[in-house]
């Protein structure tokens, strides 16, 4: 597509919104049930499409992708009539005779960037978000997951006129051309790379945006862990998509004292998970492109690795691999591993493992396994982070009643539920002020005998 269709297709989505079409929410319920309706009829293409893009199975595809988009769906169904209603505030004394309100209002024509790790997941689940605040949209999914961005394609064009909802597809130049644009928002899921060029390119027109990034998410696992129910969770968690999820325990922070025994318990949860010869199973996935699995071989260290290692470049596998007595001047502890290597590294004290995460950049989530209250408090207090988990991983992303989103170099804002429709909406504060009186203080010229009553109404 290029840059004139890309500016065409904007300016209409524009014109659309300013008719008022999408400000009725009967008509955004009626959109978001076309578009659920739409998912279950080619819910077997989706997953097919996942299957060739990631090597996802039909049961990973379903529980992290396809179901929780149709629960976000269905939790909008439910709230959006009251997420949509004004909300009355407490008028001041000093205007009695007023009505104060806050109106949620959407931005308008919003753009969402999405990834390839959870193509149709990080695609639709944002729109929902934003069709139920009002919006319209143009959707870019990553050219790398070209048969998902296919399925998105149509399901999309099945769904909605594209000046209503539109999806284009493309590389670089497309995504060029869409950042030239003039968007009311912009929704980012990415790498910080290229979220750094966003928010470049949005501040041209100071468009806001939510930026969904990453970065090296620590899992500690404290000395009062239950060690078995932390390598079966820490194994799931890292595992998950061959490790290419944002929010993986990016890697293991140990107390030296029980690393060991951690390791032992882990070495036994992979292969009960996915057996002896992962390689070989055909529901374990797959790194998306050649590229990415050079990077991630690239950062082993044969001397380290004590479980897995094993790769097969030409069906894009890499066997979950564990990497011993890693420290943080390591490769693989100087960028987002973003796939199925997992270092583990020890600390002596709960405090040395929180002023090293302190002086590292704010990661999207944090995990701490440990049945002590106060260490599990000082940890979440103490550490800046986007979200996480207590004893266990990743979970907190599928909850619609609460925000997931960065902090700092993670990223910056927030979705799902309430917290999604906030994002694409902008809160009107208004007064509703009577004529039947109009007090005279306020007016030049200024009269002393007023003064005592404004300080009244002020202080």
């Amino acid at each position: 597509m290029n840059e004139q269709e890309i500016k065409n297709i904007v300016t209409s989505q524009r014109k659309y919104f300013n008719t008022g079409a999408t400000l009725a929410v009967e008509g955004r319920i009626q959109a978001l049930q076309k578009l659920k309706d739409s998912i279950l009829k080619h819910e077997e293409r989706i997953h097919d499409a996942l299957k060739r893009d990631l090597g996802k199975s039909g049961f990973e595809s379903y529980m992290c992708e396809t179901g929780l988009v149709l629960s976000e769906i269905s939790y909008m169904l439910r709230h959006i009539r009251s997420f949509a209603r004004e909300k009355r505030v407490r008028t001041p004394l000093a205007q009695f005779h007023s009505r104060s309100y806050k109106k949620p209002s959407p931005y308008g024509t919003v753009l969402i960037m999405s990834p390839w790790n959870y193509p149709f997941l990080l695609t639709l689940d944002p729109l929902v978000d934003a069709i139920a605040a009002g919006n319209t949209a143009v959707l870019k999914p990553s050219a790398y997951s070209p048969c998902t961005s296919e399925i998105v394609s149509e399901i999309i064009r099945e769904c909605f006129d594209e000046k209503f909802v539109c999806v284009v597809t493309g590389g670089r130049s497309e995504n060029t051309c869409l950042l030239k644009e003039h968007f009311d928002y912009i929704f980012f899921t990415g790498s910080q790379t290229v979220g750094r060029e966003v928010m470049r390119q949005a501040s041209e027109h100071l468009t806001p945006v939510t930026l969904e990034l990453g970065g090296k998410s620590p899992c500690i696992v404290e000395k009062t862990a239950n060690l078995k129910l932390a390598a079966k969770r820490i194994v799931f968690g890292k595992f998950l998509n061959c490790g290419q999820t944002c929010v993986a325990p990016d890697y293991i922070y140990c107390d030296r004292a029980v690393k060991d025994r951690l390791v032992k318990e882990i070495k036994k949860q992979i292969q009960h998970q996915f057996g002896k010869e992962p390689l070989k199973r055909a529901d374990y996935g797959k790194i998306i492109n050649e590229k990415h699995f050079d990077r991630i071989t690239g950062l082993m260290e044969p001397s380290k690795v004590v479980w897995g290692g094993n790769s097969d470049r030409g069906a894009l596998r890499i066997e979950p691999t564990v990497i011993d007595n890693v420290t943080f001047g390591d490769a693989v502890m100087q960028e987002e591993i973003f796939g199925p290597l997992m270092p583990i590294l020890t600390f002596d004290t709960l405090d040395e493992a929180i002023r090293n995460i302190q002086s590292m950049p704010h990661p999207l989530a944090l995990y701490i396994f440990s049945n002590d209250r106060k260490a599990v408090g000082k940890v979440t207090s103490q550490c800046g982070f986007g979200g996480g988990c207590v004893n266990d991983t990743v979970i907190h992303l599928a909850t619609c009643e609460m925000g997931f989103g960065g902090f700092g170099e993670s990223g910056m804002g927030a979705y799902h539920g309430k917290d999604g429709f906030r994002t694409f909406s902008h809160e009107k504060s208004i007064v509703d002020k009577k004529t039947w009186i109009d007090l005279p203080m306020r007016y030049q010229p200024y009269r002393k005998v007023y003064e005592g009553m404004v300080r009244m109404f002020l202080k």
